[in-house]
Formats: C-alpha cells, sequence, structure tokens
C-alpha cells in the first residue's frame, strides 16, 4: 500500500487534499508542519511527500525537501511541493531543494491524481 503524507498548516488544504485521494487504497498521514512531518517520516517513511512550501516552524518545506533528498535513507520519497507560490525564482528554489514535482495552488484535484498515479505506475 503506497504511503502518502500530507504537510500543510492549513487544516482545510490537508482535508481537501485528504478528499482528493481518500477511497484509492492509500495511506494517509498529515502534519501541519515541518518539524511533525520530520518525526513521521522517520517512524514511517511515506512514499510520496505531499509538502507545503511556507509553514510555520524553523523549517519551511524547502528546508524539509532539502533534507529529505539530502538523506540517504530518505531521498527516494517523491515529494510534490503544494504551494500558492508561483513565481519563476519560487519554481527555481524547488529545483534547487530537488523537489520531483512542483504543483501551484489552487490545484487541480485530477491533476494530483494523475502525478501519484504515475509516480505509483513508474515505481518498481
Amino acid at each position: 500500500m503506497t504511503r502518502i503524507l500530507i504537510v500543510d498548516d492549513q487544516t482545510e488544504i490537508r482535508h481537501l487534499i485528504r478528499l482528493t485521494l481518500d477511497g484509492q487504497g492509500y495511506e494517509l498521514e498529515e502534519a501541519p508542519d515541518a518539524d511533525t512531518a520530520r518525526q513521521k517520516i522517520l517512524a514511517q517513511k511515506p512514499d510520496i511527500l505531499i509538502l507545503d512550501v511556507m509553514m510555520p516552524g524553523a523549517m519551511d518545506g524547502y528546508g524539509l525537501c532539502e533534507a529529505i533528498k539530502a538523506s540517504e535513507h530518505e531521498k527516494d520519497i517523491y515529494v510534490i511541493l503544494l504551494t500558492a507560490r508561483g513565481q519563476q525564482t519560487d519554481l527555481d528554489r524547488g529545483r534547487a531543494a530537488r523537489c520531483d514535482t512542483y504543483l501551484v495552488k489552487p490545484f487541480s484535484p485530477m491533476q494530483l491524481n494523475g502525478i501519484i498515479r504515475n509516480v505509483i505506475e513508474d515505481t518498481p
């Protein structure tokens, strides 16, 4: 079963993503910030991380993505940065953090589903 961790400080966004993905056979977890997400990643190692960029706390989504991609044990987690920040400098920052996909809010639930299906199909 594919494990997906949804990380966003806005409860409504986490709920919308959960509604989008619910009932499709995924194991869904949520975290409101990078610190909580880090704990869940260490404990559960999700296959896919849907990660907001702007969150409260010491680490934002870019920082968490960089930490994951720098970790030998976590670098294979597929990271989708899902954010309202859609300027070219933001996209460049996402690439520098080595995210796998950069999706700008408001997002299409069908697009998110398609990305996740493609990741699962491409995973051996």
